[in-house]
């Protein structure tokens, strides 16, 4: 069963590149002040309650906000496996609660504050609370994805709150990968939910050289087997989750809802929830 999130209104996306020819600041989209959204039927099989993706309007946007990455340089071939990650971050303060928004009190909303998502070959994302810390890392070719977040882990999507970039570590062959292409990271939910975060559970992901729209490309969402088109980049509140196991599939289609090659552009990821509170 397929559900269709309308968004009358976007914002063009427009990409800036690094030294070493990679997307550096990465662009987002500032979210419509009109929204129209039209969901179907989204009962799931053998369940009495009803999946839904309601959008988040209300968060705080922090325009300004800046991030730069000044380590690791991205093209850099690392001798060490102990990778230093140094950030400038300007106009937002890490490790502050965000308390603005409907999610700050109704999501999951990390104790320690605002942060860096930093998500290395699409991996979960790491998230940090200051800006320069040391990662060990194994011998590999590293892309590297970072992003401010909001204390309740909803990227920012705004230009220049991003850094996107790739290196090598170690003895590994150095690899080029084309980061100039539409690419899809998967950024949230995670883990395990437990109690009243069940309730409502932020679904994320970040874009890079791309945008969404009615008439462009799109993101499809399965959940537990439900299937939703995603037509505006932003924030969106699963609600009705079984407990247990949720399955998310997200995918970055194309305007006919072909699938748009990519490393990333297709990413399944598992989370479980518990009636059993949690702290």
């Amino acid at each position: 069963m397929k559900n269709y999130l309308l968004i009358a209104s976007f914002t063009m996306a427009v990409c800036m590149c690094a030294c070493d020819g990679t997307p550096k600041d990465i662009p987002g989209n500032t979210p419509p002040d009109t929204t129209d959204v039209t969901i179907n039927d989204s009962t799931a099989l053998g369940s009495t309650k009803k999946i839904e993706l309601i959008p988040l309007t209300d968060s705080p946007e922090f325009a300004d906000a800046i991030l730069e990455l000044n380590a690791p340089d991205g093209g850099a071939v690392l001798n060490g496996n102990d990778v230093l990650f140094q950030y400038d971050i300007r106009n937002y303060q890490l490790a502050k609660p965000t308390t603005e928004g409907s999610c700050a009190v109704s999501c999951a909303n990390s104790d320690k504050g605002q942060h860096i998502h930093l998500i290395l070959n699409n991996q979960p994302y790491l998230a940090k609370y200051e800006a320069s810390f040391t990662e060990k890392l194994e011998d590999g070719n590293y892309i590297a994805l970072s992003f401010l977040s909001r204390s309740y882990h909803e990227s920012l999507k705004q230009f220049g709150a991003s850094d996107l970039r790739q290196f090598t570590v170690g003895k590994a062959k150095k690899e080029h990968v084309d980061l100039t292409k539409p690419m899809l990271f998967y950024s949230r939910p995670k883990g395990e939910y437990k109690g009243k975060d069940t309730e409502n559970v932020l679904l994320d992901f970040f874009l890079v050289n791309t945008t969404l729209s009615e008439k462009g490309n799109r993101v499809r969402a399965t959940v537990n087997g439900e299937q939703f088109i995603i037509t505006n980049w932003k924030g969106y509140v699963m609600t009705g989750l079984p407990m247990g196991e949720t399955t998310i599939k997200l995918e970055l289609l194309d305007k006919n809802e072909q699938a748009i090659p990519g490393l990333y552009n297709t990413v399944e990821r598992t989370i479980v929830l518990s009636s059993e509170a949690g702290a």
